[in-house]
């Protein structure tokens, strides 16, 4: 029997789940079980539960058949523990290092008490931990004396929840009060436990980090969706169970002004039938009122007086002062309003008048720098599944000029931009939309995405200064707002695009259509790329494509190329393509060496490449899907990791992690190119885990998923064919000698 049952309801979670349960795993205090209890989560966190419970025997998954609420989820957990005491976690929470031991320590040091009180950090939805003022009050009153909360009525002050305390298992089966229904469901249960313990120990330490998620209309629980005048009643019963309980009368007084106080609090939020909720709170007062009690002075003790009193006219005024505020807020923004629309084009707001057209699609990718990526394998897939579509591209005038023949696109901000962007009714791109585009009901975008994530994305930029400079975190929210629908490419994407842009955004698992290429390509297509390129069908073609720094500006080449290409001689050619972000590589010419940084198709260069030497560019999941070679060169992979962020050790060697050979130096490098490292049964080991874990979905379909499920409007995706069963892309120099031995005038 466990020490420790942790519970942990699961819906909604899947960005932030992985890490609150590491959080308690990798704790040094293991005699622990974790009981994640999920009811039908829409965004897969039911499965990553489940995926995470696989691997570690102290994590067991509970599903429940029906949307159970918050409270059903902790009830259910609660009664399949088997520890000593119960501990409850948020799925978006994650408990500090060390807490456990610490709880473990008290718990023993306290002979182990009804309840432990603990103490928690905040964190503010984009900034850094903060102290909490219970872990204030807690520190105040020490960890040396067991308590109750007659004796220390200040207890009432600790945040009435339920993931701040240890509360022994024999406990809560005999305890008077359940948890209720809705987002504060757990105040009830916490209060209850409060009141009726016998004994109460303090840990004047943080334990948790409270993490306030982003609040997302639209996205709240049905079941979680409780009315103010339900609080009420919820106060009701508290009182109810509580009035025969031994320790009642000590505590009566001060739960009392607590109760009335929240409802004083609540009654602020009450938009509709504020009379019932008068009255119902006047009866409140009416039947649990302690003798003798007053409320304390000051203005709001007028307030509450009305309504404990039933005084609803009298109310009216605090009502009218609250519409006279609001009124002068509304003004304020409707000020702010006025402005933005005078820096909007006329003709903008002219043509949002008219009424969409549901065959027009606006396409962009990079910041407009042309067609490609996933919104251009999503392009030629429409104009194939859905010709009645007409696709639009936005780019520069400097990328007009190399459109292919027949391509239809506007310029950003010429007359016909304005047309187009007010009544399309696709949006499909692979990054954000300028502010100035307003969504209008009936839009849909479609976010591809240009990479899956090994940095830190989103809102995670902001515990990363040099990876957050310029970025303006309320901007990217409006624009994340925007979106209707997210594509990943495998179940890691999925979790992070969770966490990094938090909204109401459907995520599509299809795969990225920009993957559809490789995944489908014929040693004919191979072939024809490579002599394309100028490479000879015996030639080893390597691909050096690395990615930017955030913390550096310009590009700095971490290799001595021309050192390389002499080691590994004429055999061997590097195609060096450097990050878009930089005008190309600044490499002169040199035989054995290839600058493809203005190559217009990354996939094209990849179908050429024996192999790929990169540092932490998303170009290598993408790779991976054609099941060849990657070399990682990760000279400053301490660096990046510290000032960047990422999402997992990518050298950390572990399968799934890390996708072949690692090298730090340039002799390194040419050591493994020369001694077959490179192409070695290990590397070919970690490459499959590495291709089964990040290419998931890139079955070579995506693109027509995305088409069927937004253009054509199908609901249901098509099912994905699992890596182990797609057929391999032949290798580059195999399909060059094809071609070469191919009879004169043989078609390919």
């Amino acid at each position: 029997m466990p020490r420790l049952s942790i519970v942990v309801p699961v819906r909604r979670v899947r960005g932030s789940l992985r890490e609150c349960l590491e959080s308690v795993l990798t704790q040094s205090f293991a005699d622990v079980e974790i009981i994640g209890v999920a009811d039908g989560s829409p965004d897969g966190s039911g499965q990553l539960l489940d995926e995470i419970a696989a691997r570690d025997p102290r994590v067991r998954a509970v599903h429940l058949a029906e949307p159970a609420g918050s409270d059903g989820r902790r009830t259910a957990g609660a009664e399949r523990a088997t520890g000593d005491y119960l501990l409850f976690l948020e799925g978006s929470h994650v408990l500090l290092p060390g807490a456990l031991q610490l709880i473990a320590d008290r718990l023993e040091t306290a002979k182990d008490p009804d309840v432990l009180l603990f103490g928690h950090v905040r964190r503010p939805f984009r900034g850094l931990p903060l102290p909490s003022r219970s872990l204030q009050l807690l520190t105040e009153m020490g960890d040396t004396d067991l308590c109750t909360l007659a004796g220390r009525p200040e207890l009432l002050g600790v945040a009435a929840v339920c993931w701040n305390r240890a509360v022994r298992r024999d406990f809560h089966q005999s305890g008077q009060v359940p948890f209720a229904p809705g987002p504060y469901g757990d105040r009830m249960y916490a209060l209850g436990t409060l009141a009726t313990a016998e004994t109460v120990a303090a840990l004047p330490v943080p334990c948790v980090e409270h993490r306030r998620r982003r609040y997302v209309p639209g996205l709240d629980d049905p079941a979680e969706r409780v009315a103010p005048h339900d609080v009420v009643e919820q106060f009701c019963d508290l009182f109810d169970a509580l009035r025969g309980t031994p320790r009642f009368a000590g505590v009566h007084a001060p739960l009392f002004q607590l109760a009335s106080q929240h409802l004083l609090e609540t009654y602020a939020e009450v938009s509709r039938r504020r009379r019932a909720y008068v009255r119902a709170v006047a009866a409140f007062h009416r039947e649990y009122r302690p003798r003798g009690y007053r409320p304390p002075g000051g203005l709001a003790s007028l307030r509450l007086r009305l309504l404990a009193g039933g005084r609803t006219a009298a109310l009216r005024g605090f009502d009218a002062a609250l519409i006279v505020r609001r009124g002068m807020r509304a003004a304020a923004a409707g000020g702010r309003s006025r402005l933005a629309r005078r820096v909007l084009p006329v003709l903008y707001r002219l043509h949002r008048l008219r009424p969409l057209d549901p065959r027009l699609a606006v396409y962009s990718a990079y910041w407009n720098r042309g067609m490609s990526c996933n919104p251009a394998a999503i392009y030629h897939k429409a104009a194939e599944l859905a010709p009645d579509v007409h696709g639009v591209w936005v780019v520069s005038k400097k990328a007009a000029a190399s459109l292919p023949p027949g391509v239809d696109h506007v310029v950003p901000g010429s007359r016909r931009y304005w047309a187009v962007m007010a009544r399309a009714t696709y949006f499909i791109s692979n990054v954000n939309f300028p502010n100035q585009v307003v969504k209008r009901r009936g839009q849909i975008h479609v976010m591809t995405h240009h990479g899956t994530p090994l940095k830190v994305m989103g809102v995670g930029q902001y515990q990363y200064p040099a990876a957050a400079q310029g970025l303006n975190f309320p901007d990217l929210l409006h624009r994340v707002d925007r979106w209707d629908v997210s594509l990943s490419s495998n179940p890691h994407s999925t979790e992070a695009w969770t966490s990094a842009y938090p909204s109401a955004v459907r995520h599509l698992e299809t795969g990225y259509p920009r993957n559809d290429v490789l995944v489908n390509a014929t040693p004919e297509q191979v072939a024809a790329v490579r002599a394309s390129l100028g490479i000879r069908p015996e030639q080893r073609a390597v691909l050096y494509a690395p990615t930017f720094r955030d913390h550096e500006r310009g590009y700095t080449c971490r290799l001595d190329l021309a050192r390389i290409a002499r080691e590994l001689g004429e055999d061997t050619v590097l195609m060096i393509r450097a990050h878009y972000f930089h005008d190309g590589s600044g490499l002169g010419a040199h035989p054995g060496i290839m600058d493809v940084s203005g190559h217009p198709s990354t996939e094209e260069l990849c179908l050429a490449a024996d192999a790929l030497v990169t540092d932490y560019s998303s170009v290598m999941f993408d790779y991976a899907n054609l099941d060849r070679p990657i070399v990682v060169h990760a000279p400053d992979w301490e660096i990046y990791r510290a000032v960047r962020g990422v999402c997992f050790d990518l050298l950390s060697g572990a399968p799934g992690d890390t996708p072949g050979a690692v090298t730090r130096s340039t002799d390194e490098l040419i050591r493994v190119f020369t001694d077959g490292t490179w192409n070695s049964a290990a590397n070919a080991g970690l490459r499959a885990a590495f291709r089964a874990r990040f290419c998931a979905f890139d079955d070579g379909r995506a693109a027509e998923r995305v088409v069927r499920h937004v253009l054509l409007g199908e609901r249901e995706l098509l099912p994905v064919t699992p890596p182990e069963e797609r057929g391999a892309v032949a290798l580059p120099r195999q399909a060059a000698a094809e071609q070469s031995e191919a009879p004169a005038g043989t078609a390919v």
